[in-house]
């Protein structure tokens, strides 16, 4: 199989690019990211304080002239925030995607050591779920710069590199979870596959809400109405991706996708 082939369907990454994927997501829903978008997407997009100002008036007016002044606004600059927004994403897929390959190439060096470090790596995410339900006291710390890029595209992506950086604690669960994956997938192109697929889950949503910007307010507002569940949720699910890891069955799931896939071939 060429390089490219066992990549995609070598160890276990028809399961693990999944929950990667909805990681990513999880990360962006959580009360430590959802409620930042609207400042990211100003931030880089360059839009003024007072720019700022009347689009957070968005969420609480209906129609009038400020409305339709912010939409002028945003019509104007509709391009501008979207590229912003991709240059964001692009920063801290740069930083996740290197942490990944550097992970999954640890696991590839420590192959001989997989099974006891899987099952440690495995109580270690237990943990991070329970601390992402906020039921591990001590865990919501967080790692912040106080000097941050100037506004605008060109410090779109520097901004993006130190939001990776600094890891808030609401992404710092879900993503260890998924490097831990990643170092049981053994590898640095499959380490920094499965961090690609938990930046798509993560970035995704910010660059669909700088195309949608008017509806994904609302769609905040539904959503942070309902934080605490989408966290028991997330939670839960790195839980269950640790009891796997410790017991053995991620394992055993591995060898049942790798049958699946035996008779793969891709067309690259």
């Amino acid at each position: 199989m060429d390089p490219i082939g066992s990549a995609v369907l070598g160890g276990s990454l028809l399961l693990a690019a999944p929950l990667a994927l909805a990681a990513g997501l999880v990360s962006f829903l959580s009360p430590c990211v959802l409620p930042l978008v609207p400042g990211y997407l100003s931030y880089v997009s360059g839009m003024s304080g007072a720019e700022a100002g009347r689009r957070r008036g968005v969420g609480t007016t209906s129609g009038g002239p400020a409305v339709k002044e912010v939409d002028e606004d945003l019509t104007r600059n509709r391009r501008t925030m979207v590229l912003g927004s991709l240059l964001f994403v692009a920063g801290f897929t740069l930083v996740f995607v290197s942490v990944g390959g550097f992970i999954g190439w640890l696991g590839d060096l420590l192959i001989d050591y997989t099974e006891p470090i899987t099952r440690v790596l495995g109580a270690l995410t237990i943990l991070l779920g329970l601390a992402f339900m906020g039921l591990v006291p001590g865990m919501g710390r967080e790692f912040r710069f106080h000097r941050v890029p100037r506004a605008g595209l060109a410090g779109a992506p520097l901004l993006g590199i130190l939001f990776g950086l600094g890891w808030t604690p609401c992404i710092g669960p879900t993503l260890a979870a998924v490097q831990s994956l990643a170092f049981t997938e053994g590898g640095v192109g499959r380490g920094m596959l499965l961090s690609l697929f938990y930046c798509l889950g993560l970035g995704a949503p910010f660059i669909l809400a700088s195309v949608l910007y008017r509806r994904a307010l609302t769609a905040f507002t539904w959503l942070r109405r309902r934080t605490r569940t989408i966290m028991v949720a997330g939670g839960a699910m790195l839980v269950l991706i640790g009891l796997a890891m410790v017991t053995g069955l991620w394992t055993e799931l591995t060898v049942i996708a790798q049958g699946w896939t035996a008779g793969f071939r891709t067309v690259i």
